[in-house]
This record gives C-alpha cells, sequence and structure tokens, in this order.
C-alpha cells in the first residue's frame, strides 16, 4: 500500500518548476496574436482585441496550462475557455441581465454576436488552448511514454479514412457531403468524392496528432471525437473551405443556420472518428507496444466484457428511473423519444426502461476505466447522454420508425427538452456505474499482482472533461438559441419547397419523402430497406 500511494502521489503532483515563467508568456503572445487576427477579421479596434486577447492568453496560461498536458487537451480547454469567454462578454450574460423580460431582443443580440463566438473560438481557443497544449506535450514527454508520429499518422490517416468511408456511403447518395459543406459546387461527382476523402484524410490525420496522449478507451475517444467534430464546423465549413473557395469569410448567424445540418453530420463523423481510431490505436498498441507475454492481464477480455455489460445495464436502468419524471413532465415519453406513437402507459414505460438498459450496456462497453473520482463520473455520462441525443432521437430512432430523419434548427429546437433527460439519465447511469467499478476496483487493489495493474488503468485527474462538457453541451443549447429562429429555406433535390418552416416538425408530413435526411440544404441520403426515395412537392 504505500508503493501504490507513493504512485498516485506522483501521478498528481504537478511539475512547478519552470512553469510560472513560460506558460504565461506564451499565452500572452498567442492570446495577443489571435486578438489581433480576430480584430482584423471582424473589422474592430486593433487595441480592444489585442486587449482582450492578451487577458485571455494570460489568464489561460496561469489558470488553465496545466491542465493541457497535450495538444488535444490543450485545444479541448481552448474551445470552453473561448466559449465561456464569449458568455461573459459580448455574447451572453451581461446582454442577457441588460435585457431580462425581453426575450426579443436577447435573441438579438446572441444573433447579433454569433460572430464574436466564431471568431474567440478560432482565433483565440484554438492557438492559445494547441500552443500550451504543445508546450505540455514536451513536459509530458519527459515523464511518460514518448510520442510517435508514425502511430498518429498512420492510426489517423487510417481512421479519418474509415470513418469518410463509412459516413460518405451513407450520405454520398443524395450528393450531400456535410465535410465540405461551405467549399461550393466541384465540377463532377468523382471530384466531389475525392474531395471528401481528402478532407476526412486531414480530419483524421489532425486528430491523431492532437489526441493520441488522451486516448483511453472508446468512451473518452468518442468525447474527443465529438468536440473535434463541433470545432472543425468553425473551422471547416465556416473558415477554412469558404477561403480555399475563394470566398469571403461569413460568420453570421444567417451562415450559422444555413449550415446547421452540416453541424450534425460533423458530430457524427466525429463519433465515427473516435471510436474508428480507438480501434486502431489497440491495435497499434498491441502489436508494436504490448506484445511482451509477461504484461497479460490476468482477468480475461470475456470475463472484462461480461461483467461491464452487466453493470452497465443496472445503471442505465436505473438512470432510465431517475430521468423518467423529466422524460414525462416534458412529453417526451410517451412519444418515444419525440416521434409520435401510440405507446403509452404502462408499453411506453416498459420501452423506455428496456432502451435505458440496453444504452447503459453500451456505456460499460465504452467508458470503463474512464473515471477515478465521482465528478468526472458525472461529466463523461453527461456527454455519453448528449452523445445518444444525437444519435438517438435525432438520428436513428426517426430513421427506424419512419426512414428519414431530420437535422434542422427547428427539429432540434422541437427536440430539446429531451436533451435534459438524456443529461439527467447519463449523470446517473455514470454514477451507479462508477460505484460498481470503484467497489471492485478496491477489492484488486489489495491484491499486489493486479493492484500495479489497476493504477495504469487509473486516468490521472486534471481530464479535460468538464471543458468539453462544457463546449459540447452549452454550445448546444446556445447554438439552437441563436439559430433556430433564423428564417430556413428547405430544398427538394428540384424545388424550392417551404420558407419559414413551423416550429415543431412532423415526421410523418410528406416532407420530400422517406429515406432521406432533411437540412435546410435538402440534398440527401440513401433510402433504407423499408423506405422509398419519393421526391413529392409540397403545397
Amino acid at each position: 500500500m504505500p508503493e501504490m500511494q507513493s504512485a498516485i502521489g506522483a501521478q498528481l503532483e504537478p511539475p512547478l518548476s519552470g512553469w510560472l515563467r513560460i506558460e504565461p508568456l506564451l499565452g500572452l503572445v498567442l492570446g495577443a496574436s489571435g486578438g489581433l487576427l480576430e480584430s482584423a477579421i471582424l473589422k474592430t479596434s486593433l487595441f480592444s482585441g489585442g486587449l482582450l486577447g492578451l487577458a485571455f492568453g494570460l489568464a489561460f496560461g496561469l489558470f488553465f496550462a496545466r491542465r493541457a498536458s497535450s495538444p488535444g487537451a490543450g485545444l479541448i480547454w481552448g474551445l470552453g475557455s473561448s466559449f465561456l469567454l464569449w458568455i461573459l462578454t459580448a455574447g451572453g450574460f451581461f446582454h442577457f441581465v441588460a435585457t431580462i423580460g425581453r426575450s426579443a431582443m436577447r435573441l438579438q443580440d446572441a444573433q447579433g454576436h454569433f460572430s464574436e463566438l466564431v471568431a474567440h473560438v478560432v482565433c483565440l481557443g484554438m492557438p492559445v488552448g494547441v500552443g500550451l497544449g504543445v508546450r505540455g506535450g514536451f513536459r509530458a514527454s519527459n515523464e511518460k511514454k514518448k510520442f510517435s508520429w508514425a502511430r498518429a499518422i498512420v492510426a489517423g490517416g487510417f481512421a479519418g479514412t474509415l470513418g469518410g468511408l463509412i459516413f460518405g456511403r451513407w450520405v454520398s447518395s443524395g450528393d450531400y457531403f456535410p465535410l465540405l459543406v461551405g467549399f461550393g459546387e466541384l465540377g463532377s461527382r468523382s471530384m466531389t468524392i475525392s474531395l471528401h476523402f481528402a478532407v476526412a484524410l486531414l480530419i483524421g490525420v489532425a486528430f491523431g496528432l492532437l489526441f493520441q496522449r488522451d486516448v483511453r478507451g472508446y468512451g473518452s475517444c468518442m468525447g474527443w471525437g465529438l468536440g473535434f467534430g463541433i470545432f472543425w464546423w468553425f473551422f471547416g465549413p465556416l473558415t477554412l473551405l469558404r477561403l480555399a473557395s475563394g470566398m469571403p469569410l461569413d460568420w453570421s448567424a444567417e451562415q450559422g443556420s444555413a449550415v446547421f445540418g452540416s453541424l450534425v453530420g460533423h458530430i457524427l463523423y466525429g463519433l465515427i472518428l473516435g471510436v474508428a481510431y480507438a480501434t486502431i490505436d489497440k491495435i497499434w498498441i498491441r502489436l508494436f507496444i504490448q506484445s511482451d507475454p509477461l504484461n497479460r492481464e490476468i482477468e480475461g477480455p470475456g470475463l472484462h466484457i461480461l461483467r461491464s455489460l452487466g453493470w452497465g445495464a443496472i445503471a442505465g436502468f436505473i438512470g432510465g428511473l431517475v430521468s423518467m419524471p423529466v422524460m414525462i413532465a416534458t412529453g417526451v415519453l410517451p412519444k418515444v423519444a419525440g416521434v409520435d406513437s401510440n405507446l403509452v402507459g404502462f408499453h411506453g414505460v416498459f420501452i423506455h426502461l428496456a432502451v435505458s438498459a440496453a444504452i447503459g450496456m453500451t456505456y460499460g462497453l465504452l467508458f470503463r476505466d474512464e473515471t477515478s473520482v465521482p465528478g468526472d463520473a458525472i461529466t463523461w455520462g453527461s456527454l455519453f447522454g448528449l452523445i445518444w441525443w444525437y444519435l438517438g432521437p435525432m438520428t436513428l430512432l426517426p430513421l427506424l420508425l419512419t426512414g428519414v430523419c431530420d437535422w434542422t434548427t427547428d427539429a432540434a429546437s422541437a427536440l430539446l427538452p429531451s436533451l435534459l433527460g438524456h443529461l439527467i439519465y447519463g449523470a446517473a447511469t455514470a454514477l451507479v456505474f462508477f460505484l460498481f467499478d470503484r467497489r471492485y476496483t478496491r477489492s484488486l487493489l489489495l491484491d499486489p499482482r493486479t493492484s500495479a495493474r489497476e493504477l495504469r488503468r487509473l486516468r490521472p485527474t486534471g481530464t479535460p472533461a468538464p471543458a468539453l462538457w462544457l463546449f459540447g453541451s452549452a454550445w448546444e443549447s446556445f447554438s439552437l438559441f441563436c439559430l433556430a429562429s433564423r428564417r430556413v429555406l428547405l430544398l427538394t433535390p428540384r424545388h424550392v419547397v417551404l420558407r419559414n418552416p413551423p416550429q415543431s416538425i412532423d415526421l410523418n408530413d410528406k416532407f420530400g419523402g422517406a429515406g432521406g435526411i432533411r437540412t435546410h440544404e435538402w440534398r440527401f441520403c440513401r433510402p433504407l430497406p423499408w423506405a422509398t426515395w419519393v421526391p413529392r412537392r409540397i403545397s
């Protein structure tokens, strides 16, 4: 036990030597440069922009630099910090206080400052976070395992290409490529597909270079994929692709609303990328790093999986019970996660609890060994609930029941009450699972044969999961608040069909035919086996 305590203490002891001299200075330089760039793009005062960037960089260097232990962790903390900066200054808190009781003015203010949110993310959060994360990576390389360029590029490239293949085969039949939104039309379909895979490869390699040290399991990798997908929506369709195609930057709320469908596409692609990278990275480690037979696990993988499934099912069932009052109060449960159905009463409760237990099993498989304290478990669980909100009521469930899923801001706004229930479900499920896992882990720590293995599995404290939760969950709510009321334009493959759509959309309506995905641009997608692609004009 003394050896274990000393190992944990060494793991948690912060490296203080030289930290107070370098990180704040680096944050000052990067923040001031980003602030000047932001002012030049938004055509505001260079002095105020530089001062804001300088203050942001200094604060990040003082308070968050020790958390930025890798480029990926620095990026996540930078994104969360930049979003918090926007809430506290231009776009959120003070305007909210000043316009209490005037909802229309609050909405107009938030939409008017949407360009500043994009600028904060691209010009401040990204360079400051990644810069200090690179510095933290060099510091950690002297204490932990070395960074492998070959592993990051090869695993990231394969994961990005595989994710592009899976995602591309789903959406390409309708000639809609979310990763290319903002680039404009290309001359031929072959050029479009080639560019799609090139962008997917670029995203995968960047993901591998940024998050190699942060990948410990499928769950955390899905979380990093979620955050990276949201970031790439800011950096890709709203910024990089427009510049590459020769178009001027447009960071307005109107443009953000127009490409909102691609945001959901980027999030789903990020989840696929995270799972693919975690799988390929595990194979790489098994083949080239952990091939020593002396380091084999005592517990077989089959028993490990069965135990995770059992704990996850019980935790998911309890999470379903905890979230059920919210689902009933918001009217989500009688509609089975937002889709109209006759499954009410006992049948609805039974299906809700059964689905909750099944989803809890996926949490047990993906997120075991990701948390070491209850707070981290609740944070990861909330992210898990957010992930299933995108996968479930917004995508998979409508596809299973109707053959159509809706990625418009209006559909997301209609499903927003269920987001609260998903977050509560995820947090409760993760907390119960953590209690099961901690009790079992404590019994293993008493055995010297297994204590060293369990200590290696413990995730160090200081994970960027709180910043990811802030950036992911809060951004979802604010994006719907800022973008959902914008006027949208829905197109069938041939006709303009609707302007100013209703606030809630019934998926059973004849909206351009079944078997597709509805976005503001309406250019989707392969029919499912039980659906047919029948474009219809809406009168």
